[in-house]
């Protein structure tokens, strides 16, 4: 065997060596830090309920709404939304005796001016709209970033089955005011709210997920 086969073997069982250490480093790496994440991303869930839902005591999970009863799966499996809008995880909201009160769901619009937005809705079993948090968002600074400044403190104890937005000033309860200059903004959360009132209004009306 030659010199130049023998440093050649030498080289790719270094870099073997190396691989294989590496691949064992991020394993540890990724067994070390997937507890902490994972404890990270529910106390940001349990936040967002809790902001739309200050008074009550916890919340149950529903891990995939499509999960749900058959006669509500259907009906969830039905909707559909023309407008960027998907629904993500619903958790029930529960008072302090362990009643359902209502429901914490997560919206997204693909239609935001920066991207995605996404928000927390809770609307309870009587279809009031309690409130929205913002968890993810990058809309532009002094427009659209505005949202949880301007349009977040609106979107409170509203019961209405659908919500719309003026730029002249607001003149009924299920009517919110524009954030200037930022409509798409505006508009993305007026359809995320909307599509959380249409998937309670069906979860309601076949009597609640079990």
């Amino acid at each position: 065997m030659n010199a130049d086969i023998k440093n050649a073997l030498k080289d790719a069982l270094i870099l073997l060596v190396i691989t294989l250490f590496a691949g064992l480093a991020l394993g540890a790496v990724h067994e070390i830090t997937s507890e902490p994440i994972k404890q990270q991303k529910q106390a940001a869930v349990v936040k967002s309920c809790n902001a739309v839902f200050p008074d009550e005591e916890g919340f149950a999970h529903v891990s995939d709404f499509m999960d749900a009863e058959e006669g509500i799966k259907d009906q969830l499996g039905a909707l559909s939304f023309d407008n960027g809008i998907s629904i993500g995880n619903i958790y029930y909201a529960l008072d302090d005796g362990g009643n359902r009160i209502g429901y914490a769901i997560e919206v997204t619009s693909a239609e935001g001016y920066g991207g995605d937005i996404k928000v927390m809705c809770g609307v309870t079993t009587d279809g009031t709209l309690r409130g929205v948090s913002i968890l993810e968002i990058s809309e532009t600074a002094g427009l659209g970033m505005k949202a949880d400044s301007v349009l977040v403190p609106q979107l409170h104890n509203i019961n209405t089955d659908h919500i719309t937005f003026t730029k002249t000033g607001s003149t009924s309860e299920s009517e919110i005011d524009a954030i200037s200059g930022a409509t798409i903004t505006t508009t993305a959360f007026v359809n995320m709210v909307n599509a959380a009132l249409d998937v309670s209004g069906i979860i309601n009306a076949e009597g609640g997920a079990s």
